[in-house]
């Protein structure tokens, strides 16, 4: 009896036709399933739907560049990212590197190049994160299409909101002190600056809470910092 193991799926983000036939041709002949996207809207919706096993992406886009659709991939997902781009200075790649990516590799590249690093990059991959949707009370986010739902009504949140509330929802239940908070949200080290954390929560309560005045879901923890509650 034979046993057939499932492909390694790699979804290919590259707005070159003609690169993406490469690519394509190279990891079909080396048992890979691929799918394409042009850009990085659709690279977003095809990784959420399809769930691939490694992505291969390009940073220069023509809706978005590659390292916001790095930065939204890096939102809810652990899938090994490499980078291929004619981007080569040190700068582009530190950034890429530093904002999710797992390896990256300048164009024009050779196939066997490619193939090592896709298979060192699958070796080393973590535990894939499942797309996240998290409820509490009447509130309502699912982290991979960035929706956020009060009582059922979609609701609008600016940048700075949305990453505050997304900080949260990914440490749901654990107390996030004031310093943490204004590291992974605005790059600051001083922990006496707490007043522009202050209004966030603030402006925060007001579009998620059923009564911002007296708050069931974002709970202030006196000295420390605040916590978003799991409650059902």
């Amino acid at each position: 009896m034979s046993v057939t193991l499932p492909k390694t799926t790699a979804l290919v983000i590259d707005d070159e036709v003609q690169m993406r036939r490469l690519i394509r041709a190279c990891l079909e002949r080396n048992g890979y399933d691929v799918m394409e996207a042009a850009g990085g809207e659709e690279g977003i919706s095809s990784a959420i739907q399809s769930q691939p096993n490694i992505i291969i992406l390009d940073l220069g886009l023509p809706d978005m560049d590659g390292v916001a659709v790095l930065r939204r991939l890096r939102e809810w997902s652990n899938v090994p990212v490499i980078v291929l781009s004619v981007r080569d200075r040190d700068a582009d790649k530190v950034t890429a590197l530093d904002d999710g990516a797992n390896d990256y590799l300048t164009k024009p590249f050779s196939t066997s190049e490619l193939l090592a690093r896709l298979r060192a990059a699958l070796r080393n991959r973590q535990p894939a994160a499942k797309p996240v949707v998290f409820t509490a009370g009447h509130l309502y986010v699912d982290l991979t299409t960035r929706t956020v739902r009060v009582h059922g009504q979609p609701i609008k949140l600016a940048r700075t909101e949305y990453s505050l509330l997304r900080y949260l929802v990914q440490h749901a239940g654990r107390v996030l002190t004031h310093g943490q908070l204004l590291r992974e949200i605005w790059n600051l080290e001083d922990v006496e600056k707490t007043g522009r954390l202050r209004v966030y929560v603030g402006v925060l309560r007001e579009k998620i809470e059923t009564d911002p005045s007296n708050p069931e879901l974002l709970i202030t923890v006196p000295g420390v910092g605040y916590r978003l509650e799991t409650k059902d």
